[in-house]
């Protein structure tokens, strides 16, 4: 894969990349699941039995209170927001999910993991991924880049949008002004102060100084990145990371029902990066650990280097405008996980969706549907069975 001298990363982590690699390479084989992911117990891998089996039962015991209905639950969550309206497709939830891999076996599993459910603002780090194969494939120069060298119909027209640059818009600092596909910049979680004069006459921000959650700016990336690559998205995620980490045939990722736009005379859907609105991933638990697993492996996936372990390394570093948050991947800067090293890093979407990646222990936890006030309390049994 081509390198990208901009990524400026450190000699030390490549060094220290490379030497695990050949330890490990050296010692044991690391395990990869093919169709079949092999399970084995807590303690062949070193692991508690005990702190594990009450992770486990926290997890299921803790299903998060959004109502099963997801039409429901977003009609009551974005309630305060102007004219909302579900955009896109839905789908009523499960119950409580999830898996923990280790060393990249399956050590405990619990609800129904193949069940296909939507993931929210989860689907925001697949999106850093196919934003991240962009840069690895010299589609994208640098992600320093203004977004309107590549995105010319306009979308970035004015001083304040030409200003925007691919990493304002990963580390969602950007502060976009417009409307696209039916949602508004300004209408999307609304301050509580002020009315819809106020917002839609706000000052804007110098982009970059500061970090600001909205999906209409996370649906914009989605659609440069469509300018970028000339296909549909889901098209560029199945076969450079799904497919070749064997992921099943039954995730989609979908838009709005009126999100097409011409591209090279076919008429394509731009995505959108969660289900604020309807769309977004719908994925089952196994399939979501197998892309956790990924980027536990630092990118690489038996022999093959599926995305760069550089832009792994970036993707995952803590911004400045919120240490928090990497591009559309949360960090542990701010110890959500108490006991857990500051370098992991989690997709995170509405409703208690949870993909934790620990590349130190090579870990993956995934949660589906747990109460957001027990996720911390889970990790935090996990990492002690792993550390015991």
């Amino acid at each position: 894969m081509k390198s990208r001298t901009h990524y400026c990363p450190s000699q030390v982590y490549y060094i220290a990349f490379f030497l695990l690699l050949c330890t490990q390479a050296f010692s044991q084989k690391l395990y990869y699941p093919d169709a079949t992911w092999d399970v084995k117990s807590p303690q062949a891998l070193g692991m508690n039995q005990a702190l594990v089996d009450s992770a486990v039962a926290l997890a299921l015991r803790s299903e998060n209170s959004v109502e099963r209905d997801l039409r429901i639950a977003n009609m009551k969550a974005y309630a305060r927001e102007p004219n909302y309206t579900i955009l896109g497709p839905m789908k009523q939830r499960g119950g409580p999910a999830g898996v923990i891999i280790k060393n990249g076996y399956i050590v405990a599993q619990w609800g129904d993991v193949e069940r296909v459910d939507m993931t929210f603002s989860a689907t925001k780090s697949y999106l850093s991924t196919v934003a991240g194969l962009a840069v690895d494939q010299g589609l994208i120069n640098s992600v320093n880049d203004l977004v309107k060298k590549y995105v010319w119909d306009g979308t970035y027209d004015g001083e304040h949008n030409g200003k925007i640059t691919w990493k304002h818009l990963l580390q969602q600092t950007s502060d976009w002004a417009g409307c696209q596909f039916g949602t508004c910049d300004w209408a999307d979680r609304p301050p509580k102060e002020g009315g819809i004069d106020d917002w839609k006459n706000r000052p804007l921000i110098e982009p970059g100084t500061q970090f600001e959650y909205n999906d209409t700016r996370v649906n914009l990336l989605a659609y440069s990145l469509l300018q970028v690559w000339r296909k549909p998205l889901p098209m560029v995620l199945k076969e450079k990371i799904m497919d070749p980490i064997g992921a099943s045939s039954i995730w989609r990722w979908y838009g709005y029902d009126d999100a097409f736009v011409n591209v090279d005379g076919v008429m394509m859907q731009t995505v959108s990066g969660g289900g604020h609105f309807g769309g977004g991933l719908f994925i089952n638990t196994l399939d979501h650990a197998r892309f956790g697993l990924l980027f536990a492996r630092h990118g690489l996936w038996k022999d093959q280097q599926l995305i760069s372990a550089a832009w792994i390394k970036e993707a995952s570093q803590p911004s400045v405008s919120n240490p928090a948050y990497g591009y559309l991947w949360w960090t542990n800067a701010d110890n959500r996980f108490p006991g857990a090293s500051p370098d992991v890093f989690t997709a995170i979407g509405f409703g208690g969706n949870y993909v934790m990646v620990d590349q130190e222990h090579d870990l993956v936890i995934v949660a589906r549907w747990i109460d957001d006030d027990k996720i911390d309390d889970v990790v935090g049994l996990v990492i002690s069975a792993v550390r015991k």
